[in-house]
């Protein structure tokens, strides 16, 4: 064990998880500790309701994802989402597609073939999964999200070289979610601005990761069933104070996986999202019980993917 602390430090990385996980100083360029993020927001009409349901439960949203595609989207739509983030000042979140699951392949769907995950399969299906973020951008999006290591580097240099906005947000998926310090500094060696973790790891072992990167962390209080369907409100206060800057998402145990989502089950993919925005309250309420202290971000930072 010794032998392997020496080389993980050699290499700059935290040699095993803090027994005392420390408090992380880091902070949003705001200040903030801490984000809302509501996923699974399937288009405008979703949007729509995310947004009433958090005006009525008065819920800050900084954040919304989309888990469907933005293949499996209109001009119209994606257009419409834009706007409506871009008025409210929240960054609007497109997942790329294709990807494995959306393709031909049998392993992704085999016990073993899981480890996949949501990666684009050959060159083609990157190379659509390129045309599919160039669309997006288009159309005002600021922000993607990518489940592929080669994609987000290949977007990451799109970035670099102005072929893509420079302003781009490049947020990674729980399904390429890192299990380790080592794992999360690829991601953000690769360029990733916002990284998913596993909805599962213990409060050290997020304070691992933390100590080897800067970049904000997003976590699932509650995990969608197809991810474990872990439920943490209580750990809330640590995992601000560990994993800051962070954002905190609330998926839905005890309900259907929509994706790909559309108008034949839109009315389901509706009361979930309100659902998630209930959820976000509760942690709300949590937070101002347990932890008042933490800093929340003001909405509309100037760092976020707000659509344009």
């Amino acid at each position: 064990m010794d032998i392997g602390s020496k080389a993980l430090a050699a290499l700059g990385l935290p040699g095993s998880d803090p027994k005392d996980c420390p408090a992380s100083s880091l902070r949003f360029p705001d200040g903030g500790q801490y984000r809302i993020e509501i996923p699974s927001t399937e288009g405008p009409r979703a949007l729509t309701a995310v947004i009433e349901e958090a005006e009525r439960r008065e819920v800050p949203v900084h954040r919304v994802s989309q888990g469907s595609g933005i293949m499996l989207m209109t001009d119209s739509e994606i257009v419409e989402m834009m706007e409506i983030g871009r008025e409210r000042r929240i960054e609007v979140n497109l997942f790329v597609g294709p990807r494995s699951t959306f393709d031909t392949g049998a392993q992704v769907f085999s016990p073993a073939g899981k480890a996949l995950g949501l990666s684009p399969r050959g060159a083609d299906q990157l190379r659509f999964a390129l045309a599919d973020i160039a669309r997006g951008c288009e159309l005002g999006m600021r922000s993607v999200l990518v489940s592929d290591t080669g994609t987000l580097q290949v977007v990451s240099k799109m970035r670099e070289t102005g072929e893509l906005p420079r302003n781009l947000v490049i947020k990674t998926s729980v399904m390429m979610a890192p299990c380790n310090p080592a794992g999360a500094k690829i991601l953000e060696d690769l360029g990733a601005d916002t990284i998913n973790i596993p909805s599962d790891l213990t409060i050290a072992q997020i304070a691992g990761i933390r100590a080897a990167v800067t970049t904000p962390i997003d976590f699932y209080v509650e995990a969608p069933d197809n991810i474990g369907g872990f439920i943490r409100y209580f750990e809330i206060p640590d995992l601000i104070r560990v994993a800051s800057p962070v954002y905190l998402k609330f998926g839905l145990r005890n309900s259907p996986d929509i994706y790909p989502c559309g108008t034949h089950i839109e009315n389901t993919a509706l009361a979930l999202s309100r659902e998630r925005v209930r959820r976000a309250r509760i942690a709300m309420e949590a937070i101002a019980r347990h932890c008042p202290e933490a800093v929340m971000s003001p909405l509309g930072a100037a760092d976020l993917g707000v659509p344009e």
